[in-house]
């Protein structure tokens, strides 16, 4: 757009959704930076029965003239003569509003930057109408409706806005569609001045000791707060000290647990798909057609706020929840093959309030985002949360959960040709490594989600164990692997996992078992091609001479496996964008083997099947400019039918394939690592070899 020329925005919708309200109320709040016009198409649809030469007109008269930054000049319709009465002006403000019923017909389109689709179920937008116009309208409401029907019945306006809104809704909607304007590539420019105001946010941090010693129940914290959110995240130490584990890890990999959902003034969902970002906050959807890794880098990509005093963690609030292996398509890989219900790219909460659990000081603290307004329900939220920290009582178990009966994706024998397949390409040069992934899903009644997680962490707990609940779906997960941390100073690392063994009951068995793992030649031939894998994906973003390998080929151990892993550490380069550097790690290359792109290709044509959030990557975006984030392994995805449906599992389990892999042996890796998810549903590996579909 050029820079003399105004920012078109669209408000359409059918009649008594709201639009008029909301464009000038809208307007109002623009025009404490911007010159503001306002145009409303009822001024000039030519009678009753002119909803399409309106808008003919419309385009003709008002938004050609205006596009190229000139007055426009139309003609008003005297509703009392039924004939056009005297030429009006518009004029070329810096951003002109033109609301009405058919503002973003396609034929407007092209010359518009911004669609606003105002939405409302037809009994109250009926009422809406005839309230404002009162008697004058209702003898034409059907007349008018069939029009604008048999317009919506040839073109779709709502499918091609840019900000969705949900009219009548009860709440403040014109300052969220601001702030969702200001989410858009379109507005970046001239709604400079709104975005700025993010510069202006500040954390603060409330911390509370625990009493006489013990450490706050997670569980507990996160039952008593957020039972009924929605959309809500707990990312969860589970193997930390008071979580039914060994105590805080050196380094303090598993200090911290850190439980947000999307309530309170600055809450917001944001769903990726196809190359389109979702961004919800209470009645206002904004669209973002743009790569998703573009747009993380210009939410979280900028330091935003400084950590509040006396919080060890990095995480000063944002973004937290999941970014799924299909996000490949941006980084190098191609797009999987379509699924018929698949779940978002990536799935994200923004949290303006949040609880971080410090294991090691046994303390908790509550964040909380303020902007300098003020916020009646932040004071509510932190008294509910003081009251939750000091009373609140482990969950209860529930319901019982069905036992799933898991059937595979794969049949072993399926399974082992595909290992054959990728030893072939290893032998072609193609690959190196193959990270083979299959999946075991299952049907049920309807379960409660948090309630399977609450078994998984106490059967499997994990350093980097998480809880995803989004509407329709959940992700539960033991992941002991980190996949990328950058903190907001700028250290750099990643630690991958690549060999596993089973635990055993007997001490003497289970120490065998460590050893032979510690010095399998196979198993640190695979860690270690990974490692140079990441070694040179940090390397795209670090100061030169600072990656490093910390730790190479390191044994640890979890309550159902031992596992190798390595340490990378590095610097990110000044001026690096922090988007970037997730995006040049991403996949996981212990998901994917090595070389990556040509890797994932083999992958795509050997699984056949999209792999969703599992072997993704979960974790928290700060707006410290800090990031953690883990593997998505070891995880259970909950998927929820329809309402009166039940609930589909999936498990999704690989290992990598080399050239001296032994099929056998990979066969039972995958049942190892199936294993602390199976047992904490009372499930078992499928034993049977008959294909499912």
């Amino acid at each position: 757009m050029p820079a003399d020329t105004p920012l078109l925005i669209a408000v359409d919708g059918r009649s008594g959704a709201g639009k008029t309200t909301l464009a000038v109320e809208l307007a109002a709040l623009l025009r404490e930076h911007h010159t503001v016009s306002v145009f409303h198409l009822e001024d000039i649809y030519p009678g009753w029965d002119g909803l399409d030469d309106g808008v003919a007109r419309y385009v003709e008269h008002v938004l050609v003239p205006l596009r190229s930054g000139s007055t426009a000049r139309w003609n008003a319709w005297d509703w009392t003569a039924g004939r056009d009465g005297p030429e009006r002006t518009t004029a070329a403000a810096e951003i002109v509003l033109l609301e009405g019923v058919g503002a973003a017909t396609a034929a407007a389109r092209a010359h518009l930057d911004v669609v606003i689709w105002v939405e409302a179920d037809a009994a109250v937008r009926h009422r809406s109408a005839i309230a404002r116009d009162g008697e004058t309208y209702s003898p034409f409401w059907d007349r008018w409706a069939d029009q604008e029907s048999a317009w919506l019945a040839v073109d779709d306006p709502s499918g091609a806005a840019d900000v969705v809104v949900r009219g009548h809704a009860g709440e403040p909607t014109p300052p969220a569609v601001r702030l969702a304007l200001t989410a858009l590539p379109a507005c970046a420019g001239l709604l400079a001045p709104e975005r700025a105001v993010r510069r202006g946010l500040v954390v603060a941090a409330e911390r509370i000791d625990a009493a006489r010693g013990a450490g706050p129940d997670p569980a507990a914290l996160f039952s008593a707060l957020y039972a009924e959110s929605a959309a809500a995240v707990w990312l969860d130490s589970s193997n930390a000290a008071g979580a039914g584990g060994d105590g805080v890890a050196p380094g303090g990999r598993n200090r911290f647990s850190i439980l947000a959902d999307d309530g309170g003034a600055f809450g917001q969902q944001a769903f990726h798909r196809d190359g389109v970002t979702e961004i919800s906050a209470g009645a206002v959807t904004a669209r973002v057609r743009e790569p998703f890794f573009r747009w993380l880098d210009d939410v979280w990509g900028r330091r935003a706020v400084r950590s509040p005093e006396g919080l060890a963690c990095d995480f000063g609030l944002g973004w937290l929840g999941y970014l799924g292996y299909e996000l490949k398509r941006e980084t190098g890989g191609s797009s999987g093959p379509p699924a018929g219900e698949a779940l978002p790219d990536a799935a994200l909460v923004f949290a303006g309030r949040a609880v971080v659990i410090d294991h090691a000081d046994r303390a908790v603290h509550l964040l909380t985002l303020s902007d300098g307004r003020p916020d009646p329900e932040r004071e509510v939220w932190l008294a509910r949360a003081r009251r939750a920290v000091a009373s609140a009582a482990p969950p209860g178990s529930g319901r019982p959960l069905p036992v799933p009966a898991f059937t595979l994706r794969d049949t072993r024998a399926e399974y082992l040709a595909k290992i054959h397949r990728a030893q072939a390409e290893i032998t072609e040069g193609t690959t190196y490594e193959v990270c083979l992934t299959t999946s075991l899903s299952a049907e049920v009644p309807r379960v409660d989600a948090l309630a399977a997680y609450l078994r998984l962490r106490a059967v499997s707990p994990a350093p980097f164990a998480h809880f995803l609940r989004f509407p329709g779906f959940a992700v539960a997960s033991s992941s002991p692997e980190r996949f990328l941390r950058v903190t907001a100073d700028g250290a750099m690392r990643a630690e991958p996992i690549k060999g596993t063994r089973g635990r055993s009951t007997d001490a003497a068995e289970d120490a065998a078992l460590l050893e032979d793992l510690r010095t399998s030649p196979k198993d640190r031939a695979e860690n270690i091609m990974i490692v140079d894998l990441l070694r040179n994906d940090l390397s795209h973003h670090a100061v030169p001479g600072s990656v490093t390998v910390s730790r190479l080929c390191a044994i640890e151990t979890y309550a159902s496996v031992h596992q190798m892993v390595s340490t990378i550490d590095a610097r990110l380069r000044p001026g690096s964008p922090r988007a970037g550097v997730v995006a040049s790690a991403f996949p996981a290359g212990s998901m994917t083997g090595a070389p990556k792109i040509s890797t994932m290709a083999v992958l795509d044509a050997l699984e056949r099947e999209p792999r969703g959030p599992y072997s993704g990557a979960a974790g928290y975006f700060s707006l410290t400019g800090a990031t953690d984030l883990a593997v998505v392994i070891r995880t259970l995805v909950l998927q929820d039918g329809p309402e009166d449906g039940g609930t589909r599992l999936t498990l999704g389990v690989g290992g990598a394939i080399t050239a001296d892999s032994v099929p056998d042996d990979e066969w039972d890796e995958i049942r190892t690592k199936a294993r602390g998810v199976l047992s904490a549903l009372g499930a078992r590996f499928p034993e049977h070899d008959a294909p499912t579909g």
